[in-house]
Order: C-alpha cells, then structure tokens, then sequence
C-alpha cells in the first residue's frame, strides 16, 4: 500500500510513509499456519440464530440474544502479550526521512531488521540545509531533557542569554563550513573528501525499511523520556505511521507503554 502521507519535523526535516505491506490479518494467518485455520475474521461474533442476523426482523428490533465472542483479535493480544513477535514480521513500512546526520548515525543503531540508503556526499553535493534548535530547545537539556543534565563537568549554567549567543555562532559556523565545503569542490577536490567540513547538523535523506516488529522496537526505544529529543520527534512520527496502517496492533503497544 502506497502514500503520500509527509510529517514535518525539526526546522526542515521531514518522514514521509512511501510505503506499507502485509496487514494485520496477514500476522494472524501467519500465526496459525501451525494448524492451518488461517485468519477467521475480526469479532465480536455473534451465534447464528441471533436475532441481528435475521433479515425478516425490522433493523430497530435486530437486538442480541446471544453473548457476542470475541474474534481474531484476541489471538492478535495473545500474540502480543506473550511475546510471540515472528507474526508481526510478516508486515512493514518504508519511509523517505529527511533529518539531522546526527540523527541519522542514532538512526542507524538499529541495523536489524531494518535496510538503508542514504544520500551520498561521495556523488552528490549535500544541500546547504542546516538544522538550528530553538532557543528552547536549547534551555530543555539533554538526556533526560533536565537543565544541565549531559553537561561538561564545571560547566556554566546555561541561560537563554548564553544560549542565544551561541545560536548565532552557529549559524556562522554553519556559514563557514559550507563555504569551505564548495570551495574545495570549485578547486577540484574529490567529494568524497570535500565533504570533511560538513557538520553533524547538516540535514541528510535516506529511505528506511524494516517490519513492524523492527518498527516497534524502534519506536520503543527513540520515543522512550531518556532518547534525544531530535529522534524522539521522528520515532513519535512513525508511531503515528504505524497507528494508521495496524490500528489493532498499536492499540496494544501503546496500552502496554502506558502500564
């Protein structure tokens, strides 16, 4: 299943679902392939003679009789629940990410089961689109987004003042870098080396791919209090993604962080 679906981040990043396959009636088939039952279908079921199935009796008099059973999704729960993680493999994501190089070498941490391709300074010149925190950003911390925590040992104590100053710095830094970078290029220099003066702050692109139980753990992980706040707004962003392509399993992802 294809989308156009593009999330905004940062100052000019961006995830976009490119794409998804499998569904969650795929993980059940999956699940049950031991006894060859296949998917039975999303509940609650109701017994034959019930009334709501009646087509004689007027809609408004179609009440329920019986006691409704549940259907597949208990099975999805049970699956989830104890850890039987094979079935959410048989379904997935694809998404184009413009974000931070820092956030990229985050990123890409999680190696399996997850594939990359990523712009290339070797071929390419990297656009002169740079990532500049907010001022508030800057006051949240690290870390644990306290004040101060991931600090230098002595450091000052941060101010918006000391940090305002340091934000333009940077921004001249930022300047300087890319006029370094493209007059190495104009005198010949091979891009690959070229490419030494760029920053950690330039924005990159890649496609990334993995299932959904990748995903999730993902997620788990770079959304988590104690994760960079830059990779938290992309892994919230893919949580999105994944709530609107497998809104059962999500469910039961999310009610299981909030234990």
């Amino acid at each position: 299943m294809s989308s156009s679906m593009r999330i905004p981040l940062l100052d000019h990043g961006y995830l976009e679902l490119i794409d998804s396959w499998g569904s969650e009636e795929r993980i059940i088939e999956a699940a049950r392939m031991s006894t060859d039952k296949g998917f039975l279908g999303w509940g609650p079921h109701h017994e034959a003679n019930c009334s709501v199935h009646d087509p004689i009796v007027p809609s408004w008099l179609r009440l329920c009789t019986c006691t409704p059973k549940p259907g597949d999704e208990r099975l999805l729960r049970y699956l989830w629940e104890n850890e039987h993680a094979t079935p959410f493999e048989m379904a997935g994501l694809t998404f184009e990410v413009q974000a931070p190089i820092f956030v990229f070498r985050e990123w890409h941490r999680h190696r399996v089961p997850f594939g990359y391709n990523e712009l290339s300074a070797r071929y390419t010149p990297i656009p002169d689109v740079n990532y500049i925190p907010t001022l508030e950003r800057c006051m949240l911390g690290g870390g644990h987004l306290t004040k101060q925590a991931g600090t230098i040992k002595d450091a000052d104590q941060l101010t918006e003042e000391t940090a305002h100053t340091w934000l333009v710095e940077l921004e001249e830094f930022y300047d300087r870098a890319e006029e370094l970078y493209q007059m190495g290029l104009r005198r010949g220099l091979p891009k690959e080396l070229a490419r030494l003066v760029v920053p950690v702050g330039r924005y990159s692109r890649m496609r990334a791919t993995g299932n959904l139980r990748g995903w999730l753990g993902f997620v788990r992980l770079r959304a988590a209090p104690t994760a960079q706040w830059e990779i938290r707004q992309f892994a919230e962003a893919v949580g999105r993604c994944v709530g609107e392509r497998f809104p059962r399993t999500w469910a039961l992802f999310t009610e299981g962080r909030a234990k």
